[in-house]
Formats: structure tokens, sequence, C-alpha cells
């Protein structure tokens, strides 16, 4: 991701170990539960999601006609407290975190993006991408829906919602309807006056999931992960299916489907790396999966070595499995600063001669004269994996070889997952050997494409893998591809 307007490129590069993946979808949160602190449940759903996105945080409580929002830049801890929380009273609310993918990142387009019709005010929240937000935004001009605050794709679909509403329609029809016009990838939590709305695009490719409070009225939450029903103790009831809307109200859920139908392909970068691993899919934790993917991972790439370690954290289960089935002992060869952020206070002079480590730190007593393998959960540009591997010989390894339990990433995401224009995807570019020449390890191997699906145990036609092949299940037009497909003529 390059650097923003307002961070120079300098202070990125300052980073040692700044991170080089994928920036996070966005987490949403809903809940229906009157008489309990609706705004504080909220906040405890947001900050057991908040991997997914780090920017902004919201929360909107719904009080009969009443709506109460409050949102800001940070993470959820630094922009709620108490008595901010203590304000935001109702009977139902949502909420969200924020990495933008559409529309920079201004407080204006934190979520929830709260819109005023003629049955009261409705506040969404979006996790996902729309393919088609210039056609989305004519269509709505033409309709006389000019009047925009945002410059996101998210402020566009409530737009749409409030119009079909203003047109004479209930909340659910009017939902069905806006939807009908929006064309990607979308995991929506809408509140009304009158209750929450939970809806997944046609083809599911956003996570979301039904959760209940178990009490004498059961009450319904919905979340991006499990992870966000767990830490409010609510049970996991359901997916959200694919082309699904729930309504919940005080009379209980009810679920409807949209217009259009499709083939469910829920994005598999959900499963080997954006999900938290404690987070339930298809039965199962995602640290089981990504153990199995590690697993899986050494009967295809093996090799001597004295020890195996993960890039912490996300690349650790896989190296666990992968441990577990070559036989090669697991160890903790990096340690974690988990407090950095970003920062714009230049190093010192000493520090930049003698190599920042602000995020990632080598145990050279655990690294001296042994044979590494390190494995990762992917390798977007390179940079990052370079610089471990010159810390990790630093230390004293003697040969580096690395392991990637996924693909090469060789397309860019059109669907809500921040990657990078195509020439900037190393693999896209390079050869295997070649990146392996580039962040100077003795080996490299990825885990085949058939490997990471096998592994999901489920159909593998359900899950999009678009970042690794290039086939999108929903089209994207040519002006977005050329915006980032640069490389479409060497590659295809």
């Amino acid at each position: 991701m390059f650097p923003s307007s307002t961070e120079s490129a300098d202070s990125q590069s300052l980073l040692e170990f700044a991170a080089d993946k994928p920036e996070e979808a966005c987490g949403v949160f809903g809940i229906y539960a009157p008489e309990e602190e609706v705004a504080k449940l909220t906040y405890f759903g947001l900050y057991a999601l908040q991997h997914r996105g780090q920017e902004s945080a919201g929360i909107a409580t719904f009080e009969g006609d009443q709506v109460r929002c409050y949102k800001n830049m940070g993470l959820v801890s630094q922009v709620f407290n108490e008595d901010k929380l203590h304000e935001l009273t109702g009977t139902h609310a949502v909420g969200h975190t924020r990495y933008s993918t559409t529309g920079s990142s201004h407080r204006v387009n934190a979520q929830p993006a709260v819109l005023p019709t003629r049955l009261g005010s409705l506040a969404l929240t979006h996790n996902g991408n729309l393919v088609n937000t210039q056609q989305l935004r004519q269509t709505l001009v033409e309709r006389g829906c000019d009047d925009f605050v945002t410059t996101t794709d998210s402020e566009m679909i409530g737009v749409a919602i409030a119009n079909e509403v203003n047109q004479g329609k209930d909340w659910v029809n009017a939902t069905i309807a806006a939807l009908t016009f929006c064309t990607g990838a979308y995991s929506l939590v809408i509140g009304t006056p009158d209750g929450i709305i939970g809806v997944r695009d046609p083809h599911g490719i956003r996570p979301l999931v039904i959760g209940v409070l178990e009490e004498e009225i059961p009450r319904y939450v919905l979340a991006s992960e499990t992870c966000g029903l767990d830490i409010i103790g609510a049970t996991y009831v359901r997916t959200v299916e694919a082309g699904e809307l729930v309504w919940i109200t005080e009379t209980g859920l009810e679920s409807y489907s949209l217009a259009e139908t499709a083939e469910r392909k829920l994005c598999v970068f959900e499963m080997i790396y954006f999900s938290r691993p404690d987070s339930v899919v298809n039965g199962e934790s995602l640290y089981t999966y990504r153990m199995r993917i590690g697993e899986y991972l050494a009967k295809e790439t093996s090799v001597e070595a004295d020890l195996v370690m993960g890039v912490p954290d996300s690349g650790i289960p896989a190296a666990i499995g992968f441990s577990q089935t070559s036989g090669i002992p697991y160890a903790e060869g990096l340690i974690k600063n988990r407090y950095v952020g970003r920062t714009f206070i230049q190093p010192t002079q000493h520090m930049r001669e003698h190599g920042i480590r602000m995020k990632l730190n080598p145990l050279k007593d655990v690294l001296n004269g042994k044979r590494v393998i390190i494995v990762d959960d992917s390798i977007v540009r390179g940079t990052t994996s370079r610089k471990i591997v010159r810390a990790l010989r630093e230390a004293g390894a003697t040969e580096v070889h690395m392991r990637i339990s996924s693909p090469p990433v060789t397309h860019p995401c059109f669907y809500g997952i921040d990657t990078d224009d195509q020439e900037q995807l190393i693999a896209a570019r390079l050869s295997v050997a070649e990146i392996a020449e580039q962040i100077e390890v003795d080996s490299l191997a990825y885990l085949s494409h058939e490997g990471m699906l096998l592994c999901t145990r489920e159909n593998v036609s359900h899950f999009c893998s678009a970042c690794f092949n290039g086939k999108y299940p929903i089209t994207v037009p040519d002006v977005l591809k050329r915006s980032k497909l640069m490389l479409e003529e060497v590659t295809v």
C-alpha cells in the first residue's frame, strides 16, 4: 500500500518490518437486545473485530425514532470511553471498524453512515466493495439523489436504500430493491428504528454470522466473525447465507432472499489470513485449517533443516502444522512487538545505522548456527520478507528457507481487500526462482492452489481465489481493471 498524502514515504519506510500483506477488510456488528447495554456490547464486539480495520470506528444506537451515533478516527479503544458509550442508549445498535478500500481515510468516511428517510434514520455499516460505483452514482443522481457527503460506496448503498424507502417501500423490500443496483461484494448490517438488517451479496464473498444471547427472549447478534460473538457470550447459530437478508425485530428473526442468486464464493483469504484464528468457519476454527495447510505445505515442499518457525502471528499455525508433519522441531525465532502502529517520529541516526527493528526482533540464541525454515501466509511485494531474511542471517542462521502457506498472489482484489496494483505484486512480475533471489533465501516454495482449496474440506468451487488465479466471480468493469491490472498483457 502506498503512503497517503499525509504520510511521507520516508516515515513509512522507517517501520523496518511494516506489514507487506493485503490490508484487512472492515468489521461489522449489530445487536438487537432491549434492556441490555447495546452500545457496550457493540464496543466489545468491535474490539474483537479490530484486526479487520484500524482506521476508524463507530457505533449507532436506536431508541424509538431517535438515533445516536458516534464515530471517529482511530482504534476502537481510542474512539470510545465509558462516557461516550453511556450516551449511546437504545434497544439495538450497529457498529463498524474500518479499513478504507473505497473512499479516503478521513473522519467523514467513518461508519456507520446515517441517512434520513420517511420511516426514520437508517445507519449502514459495510464490509466489502462495489465494482459499479460510477454506474450506481449516475443512477442515483438521475433519481435526484445527489447530496453525497462522503466518497464511499457505502454511502451510495445507504442512499439507494433511503430512496426506495422514500418511494413507499418498507425496510426489507427497500433494501432488496436497492441492492439490485449494487454489484460487488457486501456484507451489510443496517440499523433502523424498527430493527436491524443483515445481508450478504449473492456470492457471499465477505462473511457474516448470526449469534444469540441466551435469555428468556432470544437477543440476536450479527458479526463479521464468530470471535465477535464469543467476546460478549453470544452463541453461534449459523452463517447468513449468500444472497440472504435477515430482519431482526422484537418478534424475532425473519429470512428473505435477494432477487439475484449465485454460487457461493467466500473469499479464501478469509481462511488463510484475514479472519482471526479463533473464528469458526464451516464448523472448525481457522487455527485448525491453518495448521492443516501447513501440514500440506510440508508434504509438497520438504527441505532439510534444523527448525521451523512462523512469522508472527499469522504464520504460526501453518508453521506448527509444517513442523508436526515434517518432524522438524518448531521454535519461536522472532518476537513481535504487538503495540507498534504507524509512527511519524524519525528514528535517530544511530538507530538507522544499526537497523531499527520496531516490530519483529530475532532470537539470536535460537537461530545461531541453524538451518531455518520460516513459514508465512503470503508474500505481496517481498520487501518485508527480504528484511526478515536478512535479520535471521544476522542472528546467525546458516540457511534460510521460506515456505508460503498460500499460492503466489498475482492479481489484485476488487471486492473489499486493499491489494496493490498488479505491477506492485512481486509474483505477477517474477518467477518463484526470481522471487527467491530477490528476497535472498536459499529456497522458496508456495502451497499449491489445489492444496489450499482441498484443505478447506469443502466444495472447492465455493471459494473466491481470484487474487491467485485472476478468475473473478463478479465481472469487474474495464475501467477498474485498467487502474490495477497494469501487467495484464504480460501475465494473461
